[in-house]
């Protein structure tokens, strides 16, 4: 670090940091821009860098009813991975992922971005035919993918137990080496600065209460903080993506529930993968496991789960690892996740001219982060779906045209039913 970036940290911390410069402005709403976008999450804030980066369009408003990645951004456990099965999943996520891998240099800001591999465990032999299936089908995509055997396994995680008293067996696994983890709060902040540098109104604590509308079309925004008028409107809201769709007149097939995560007290390293399944965990920079599972079975907008679902990712873990059974956890949160009938994403047209869909990403949405905001920067740019995410239209549910996923989503089969 130079000598002057020293002094200055030195100066602002014994300030009490009252002069600290701010990452991005704070400006009031102006009366009309040529794009609102709904949340200001990751995919909200991506869309807005990557609008005026790639198409030349800044006059541009992120509106955000609390402060920068409050919602699902900033309660995930930052989960990296392109391991889908099916070839639209795949192809996404992949960009997601390359994307990922130059953006601490593209957005001049450490995500931290750790590439420690991506880990899944076969408990049946069932489960380890589905996973080479997977994995042929990665490799023919030309995703690298690689099956792992029981030695490799406990190579990679030494306090795995391999056999369990409740009769879990270990059959074998597989990794996606490039997955890995990133800071959340980084990501959402690196774009919202990069954002702002390029003109981009970022405009928190305003909530949206309805929206204009003439003959079918958008034509204004009703927020907290007056009236805003514009012709395009995108929504990146996740879990409340159905509210805002009620308030347009249409309706979404989204159910949200609360997605839980936690995190111990740091030791030091014992886990150097990131491990994904029914329950992932994963261990922080600062030595933290960071746990997670699947969703809280009933309908919620809650930041917030419940004991049972604790208690069963502690069960999970400590079958798994019963290593970690003297281990403190020191807090718990959640996220509202939007969940699909096919666990795949709603991208594209809403039933409203004007009105754009970037929701439904379920426990994904970290992950697509820098894709999303890529592709629908575009799609809202041009006017027509980027083809990268035009199998996620709405429509495919009518057409019954529906992109599976409920495998790969981290939930077990009945979770991924809801």
């Amino acid at each position: 670090m130079h000598r002057h970036s020293i002094l200055s940290i030195a100066k602002h911390a014994l300030t009490g940091h009252r002069h600290w410069p701010q990452f991005w402005r704070t400006p009031a709403p102006q009366s009309h821009y040529d794009v609102v976008i709904v949340g200001g999450g990751g995919h909200g804030l991506a869309t807005a860098y990557y609008l005026a980066k790639e198409h030349g369009i800044c006059n541009v408003a992120v509106l955000e009813k609390g402060w920068l990645g409050g919602g699902n951004t900033g309660r995930n456990t930052a989960i990296i991975r392109s391991n889908y099965l099916n070839p639209v999943s795949t192809r996404f996520y992949d960009l997601s992922l390359k994307l990922y891998e130059g953006l601490s240099q593209e957005l001049n800001y450490n995500i931290m971005f750790s590439q420690r591999g991506v880990v899944n465990i076969a408990h049946s032999r069932a489960q380890l035919r589905m996973m080479n299936y997977r994995v042929n089908a990665l490799q023919h995509a030309g995703i690298e993918a690689e099956i792992l055997s029981i030695e490799e396994l406990k190579f990679l995680m030494p306090l795995l137990r391999e056999n369990s008293p409740s009769g879990r067996q270990t059959f074998g696994g597989f990794i996606q080496r490039r997955g890995g983890t990133a800071r959340h709060d980084a990501v959402a902040w690196g774009y919202a600065r990069a954002a702002d540098a390029l003109g981009v109104d970022i405009i928190q604590n305003c909530e949206v209460t309805g929206f204009n509308q003439s003959n079918g079309e958008v034509v204004g925004v009703q927020t907290s903080q007056g009236e805003i008028k514009t012709s395009r409107v995108g929504l990146a809201v996740a879990g409340h993506s159905s509210e805002l769709a009620t308030k347009l007149g249409f309706r979404l097939p989204i159910t949200s529930m609360a997605l839980q995560a936690m995190v111990s007290e740091p030791v030091k390293p014992v886990l150097d993968v990131v491990l994904d399944g029914t329950i992932y965990v994963s261990q922080s920079d600062r030595g933290e496991l960071v746990l997670g599972g699947g969703t809280d079975v009933y309908n919620s907008y809650a930041q917030r789960g419940n004991l049972p679902r604790v208690e069963n990712n502690m069960s999970e873990l400590l079958d798994l690892f019963p290593a970690f059974s003297r281990l403190k956890f020191m807090r718990q949160w959640a996220g509202t996740v939007d969940t699909t009938p096919d666990s795949s994403p709603i991208m594209g047209h809403s039933p409203v001219e004007g009105v754009y869909l970037n929701c439904g990403w379920g426990t994904y949405g970290f992950k697509a982060i820098p894709a999303g905001g890529l592709t629908f920067a575009d799609t809202i740019a041009n006017g027509r779906p980027h083809p990268l995410i035009d199998a996620f239209s709405l429509q495919r549910f009518t057409s019954g045209a529906l992109i599976d996923e409920g495998d790969s989503s981290g939930m077990d089969d009945k979770e991924a039913l809801l």
